[in-house]
């Protein structure tokens, strides 16, 4: 009796570990510091920001994924990434490609006649505790869309692909100075497991563009660094994306380097998440290389940078009939040939979500339906 009496108790107190430990890492909400708004620009004293002009508005290629699709059908890892190098100087058939016109503004739904341009509504906002969400849209017709602040501040364009049978959300950015490229944490408060939805972060600070972060709410480590003020200083020994007060973005192991000594050489933003997909123009992931208990193919979020101050933010769908979603390696290779010279992956999956210009415009997945899911952080231009 005793004996059985031991292993039933031994299994309850596991269970009550198990699930504290869940509650703890996924649920729990600990604020370790609140109006987490303030911005180190004490950092661009010594820069000098050069206003966009309309001559600065560059149009992307279009991307070409013939070449990356047999690449990566027949290659190896290794192998794939030097096809890719060699080939992405190459011609091939164009696939097609959309992209988004009319008008943005506002999380209402639009409507779309044969005529004129405008938002369909492909799923239901969602209210909660972290606000409310603003409406998912589904496909925009027309012509490339292009914000440009009137203070030559930033421009942004905005243009939808379709490749490997997903489509891919990518957002030209240039910007007069590194400021404008900011991010905010979920309810304004740095802590453990406090989440809001993409959208309403980015309706409350301004943002013309956002995208979700690096999740860092569900971890313990990895440097937190945001828009130049430490709020984590624990290094996860990852490689982690750093932009800079000069517009360059370097991938960096936070292992090298503490959380204070990357902001004295000028680190505005550090994200960590990963891995890097390009670096110096090379494609660093293989055919085979994966997130953590990630699916192969998925929605996913990276920002790349083509030159000091010119920004590439890249969100596709995934996990629906329309989308299948991309691995690591053919995101790396789509940004590739985009120009990207380095280029890093952000958290993905149901997070994935981009907001321009009012309204959600790609199909962000949560509990298998087309709506937002709530996340710790955006990375946001604004």
């Amino acid at each position: 009796m005793k004996k059985h009496l031991w292993a039933v108790c031994y299994g309850l107190a596991l269970t009550a570990f198990t699930s504290y430990a869940a509650l703890d890492t996924f649920v729990i909400r600990r604020a370790y510091g609140e109006q987490t708004t303030s911005m180190n620009l004490e950092m661009f004293a010594d820069t000098e920001a050069v206003p966009i002009t309309s001559a600065d508005t560059v149009t992307l290629p279009e991307a070409d994924s013939s070449e990356a699709e047999q690449a990566s059908e027949e290659g190896s890892s290794s192998e794939g990434a030097e096809e890719n190098s060699a080939s992405s100087s190459e011609s091939g058939e164009k696939h097609s490609k959309r992209s988004r016109s009319g008008q943005g503004g506002g999380s209402g739904r639009h409507s779309k006649s044969d005529d004129t341009a405008g938002f369909v509504g492909s799923g239901d906002g969602e209210s909660g505790d972290n606000g409310t969400a603003a409406e998912v849209v589904g496909e925009v017709e027309g012509g490339t869309k292009t914000v440009t602040d009137e203070n030559g501040n930033y421009s942004i364009t905005l243009t939808e692909y379709d490749e490997y049978n997903t489509k891919i959300y990518v957002a030209d950015v240039k910007l007069s100075s590194a400021q404008y490229l900011k991010t905010a944490l979920a309810d304004d408060t740095y802590g453990k497991n406090i989440t809001e939805y993409t959208s309403s972060m980015a309706g409350s600070h301004g943002a013309v563009l956002a995208v979700n972060g690096d999740y860092y709410g569900v971890r313990e480590q990895g440097y937190v660094i945001r828009n130049g003020i430490v709020y984590r200083d624990t290094s996860s020994g990852n490689d982690m994306m750093c932009v800079f007060t000069d517009g360059s973005m370097k991938i960096i192991n936070s292992d090298d380097y503490t959380a204070d000594e990357l902001v004295s050489m000028g680190v505005w933003q550090a994200l960590d998440f990963g891995p890097a997909l390009i670096e110096d123009g090379i494609v660093t992931v293989g055919t085979n290389d994966e997130v953590d208990r990630a699916m192969a193919d998925n929605p996913r979020t990276a920002i790349g940078v083509i030159d000091s101050n010119h920004f590439i933010f890249v969100v596709s769908d995934g996990r629906t009939e329309e989308s299948e979603g991309l691995t690591l390696y053919q995101l790396a290779q789509f940004m590739q040939r985009l120009g990207v010279t380095t280029a890093y992956n952000l958290d993905g999956g149901g997070s994935s979500t981009m907001y321009f210009d009012g309204a959600v415009v790609n199909n962000p997945t949560s509990g298998g339906r087309i709506k937002e899911r709530a996340v710790s952080d955006i990375v946001y231009i604004g």
